[in-house]
């Protein structure tokens, strides 16, 4: 199955919700992990996946696999690539659960909920 990253592209960080020439924090965010994740998972954008209080959010998901929430990321290309290698390891297991042990450092700490697959109601 295809894990898609969905990345909140209305975040920003900051109080001030400062926007500038490159966009949100979670515009810049998105950019990054496109770059990071190309030829690996899927990525698109999504506007507002209602966590602000802690910016910037990202879900990983795919069908018939448990999805997860992440969050307070920072628009860095380290951020991203973390983002991309989990993703690619969580389309890589069978269930969606990857060890612990081989979770990238950048994603450790940034888990805000974890979604159970849907149930298959097809008759």
């Amino acid at each position: 199955m295809t894990t898609w990253i969905t990345v909140c592209d209305t975040c920003k960080r900051s109080e001030t919700g400062a926007v500038d020439a490159e966009g949100t924090d979670g515009e810049r965010l998105a950019a990054l992990v496109e770059r990071a994740a190309a030829g690996r998972v899927q990525v698109r954008r999504f506007s507002c996946l209602m966590g602000c209080a802690r910016a910037c959010n990202v879900t990983i998901q795919a069908t018939g696999k448990i999805g997860y929430t992440l969050a307070e990321f920072q628009p860095t290309r380290e951020d991203a690539a973390a983002i991309a290698d989990y993703a690619e390891m969580h389309q890589e297991s069978d269930n969606g659960q990857v060890p612990y042990r081989q979770w990238p450092q950048g994603v450790k700490g940034h888990f805000a909920t974890r979604h159970p697959a849907l149930p298959d109601l097809a008759p």
